[in-house]
């Protein structure tokens, strides 16, 4: 399982790039594995407004249809249309493969995610 330093982690294994006060969201490594080939991605319209938590897509694989909870609150600024219309570029590379970005309401809910440390360890206890 690939992670990265500079990420933080959800525990429904979503991973946040944090730019200034804007976050790119995708799908960690162990989240595309255990899905399996991804076939179709849904995102969300740009401007939607979502709290912590609530569900901002769906990803299918030929194993099993998935949800999506986005791990901060904020409003949707750009999708990454590229994976709608190829989601096996998600498999391909999951952290190139960004999902959504947003603009962050509320910046102390970082504090709420897991370093590439704890998720490893997270992960190591899902399996």
């Amino acid at each position: 399982m690939k992670t990265l330093s500079e990420l933080y982690y959800s525990n429904d294994h979503e991973w946040v790039k944090l730019e200034g006060n804007k976050a790119y969201v995708g799908i960690s490594d162990y989240a595309q594995h255990a899905l399996g080939d991804i076939v179709f991605v849904e995102l969300p319209d740009i401007y939607s407004e979502f709290t912590s938590g609530d569900t901002f897509g769906a990803i299918e694989s030929v194993k099993a249809a998935s949800d999506m909870y986005i791990p901060l609150s904020g409003k949707v600024l750009e999708t990454n249309g590229e994976i709608v219309d190829n989601p096996e570029l998600v498999n391909e590379d999951c952290y190139k493969s960004w999902m959504i970005l947003i603009e962050l309401t509320n910046k102390e809910e970082l504090n709420e995610l897991m370093n590439e440390e704890q998720y490893n360890e997270y992960c190591s206890k899902e399996k």
